[in-house]
């Protein structure tokens, strides 16, 4: 069974409830009605019930909960939490409510604030949003989840016809947040890395730290942070099947990795690629998608102390599916 389609049916099984703010995006609605007609999760769209059904014409979105974030009955109490969430960041109590009384209306802060009070498990924004509108709250709200140092971001590749990684399955990170990570960053995105694709797929990762260089073949700065984050994360986790510093075609290719690294216990097998900085890890993912015609989720992220995912801005309504169930299967304890 393909990758995406393994994820459905552990959310459908999950039964989890998704909300999706940008009720007024074409695609956000197009995909709520692929969502509730397959019955993957249930679905939670913010703004006027009315204007939306109009909106979304021939998809029938009937079956989704409506809240309008400019009047709904749990304003005040919403209020309330988020302000004393809030309240050590300002001068007062009063301060902190009246600025709660904006953002409650804003549908992001409020689809989180759902996700903090119990009545979603879990939300997917972004579609119309940059990443830091869809992160921030999050952060603000729900905060990083316990044991974690760093929140990160990932998108899982599935490559078509392809023999490497896990039968073409493959974990990219960081592809969508951390800019310049140091070692230590490297060597906390590879531990939750390797976690997220364990729960993911159920199969065991094999996580490569990349880098232009394998086993010393070069020396530089930027080598030496991967040698030092390899180093790290071998001991924050020994029980970990990682290695590095690998080149790309050495940590896939058995061949290749035979012969440069001889003996790894990674190298050409890795189904977990940690790229240095996010200008490598999101590049690679776009080369996957667009010369690969790889299926590309994300960016999905982790870290979070409840299941938040941000979108690509030229995402479609079938990627909003993908992540949608690819969120709820993250929300099962």
């Amino acid at each position: 069974m393909a990758f995406i389609d393994t994820i459905i049916e552990k959310a459908k099984a999950a039964n989890k409830t998704i909300v999706l703010p940008e009720g007024e995006d074409p695609r956000t609605l197009e995909a709520a009605a692929k969502l509730l007609e397959r019955g993957i999760v249930k679905v939670i769209l913010i703004g006027n019930k009315e204007k939306l059904i109009s909106s979304a014409g021939k998809w029938d979105i009937s079956g989704a909960v409506f809240i309008d974030q400019q009047n709904y009955p749990q304003y005040e109490e919403y209020v309330e939490a988020f302000a004393q969430l809030r309240k050590k960041k300002f001068a007062t109590i009063e301060e902190a409510r009246e600025k709660a009384k904006q953002l409650m209306r804003d549908e992001v802060y409020l689809g989180v604030m759902m996700v903090k009070m119990g009545i979603a498990d879990g939300m997917v924004s972004g579609a119309c949003h940059s990443t830091a509108d869809t992160l921030r709250p999050s952060l603000q709200i729900l905060k990083t989840a316990p044991g974690t140092k760093l929140v990160s971001a990932f998108f899982m590749i599935i490559v078509p016809n392809c023999e490497y990684g896990a039968d073409g399955v493959f974990l990219f990170a960081d592809s969508g947040l951390v800019e310049n990570p140091s070692a230590d960053d490297l060597s906390e995105i590879a531990l939750s890395s390797a976690k997220s694709f364990k729960q993911l797929t159920e199969i065991e990762p094999n996580v490569a730290m990349l880098s232009y260089s394998t086993y010393g073949s070069a020396h530089s700065v930027l080598t030496e942070k991967v040698v030092e984050a390899t180093r790290l994360a071998k001991e924050k986790a020994p029980e970990l099947n990682l290695d590095g510093e690998l080149q790309l075609d050495a940590a896939i290719v058995p061949s290749v990795g035979s012969s440069k690294a001889p003996g790894s216990p990674v190298a050409g097998k890795a189904n977990v690629l940690i790229f240095p900085d996010l200008d490598s890890g999101n590049i690679g993912y776009k080369l996957a998608q667009r010369l690969a015609k790889a299926e590309a989720y994300g960016p999905v992220t982790q870290g979070i102390a409840a299941p938040v995912n941000d979108l690509s801005r030229g995402c479609s309504a079938d990627d909003i599916v993908g992540v949608a169930a690819i969120t709820a299967v993250q929300a099962i304890k």
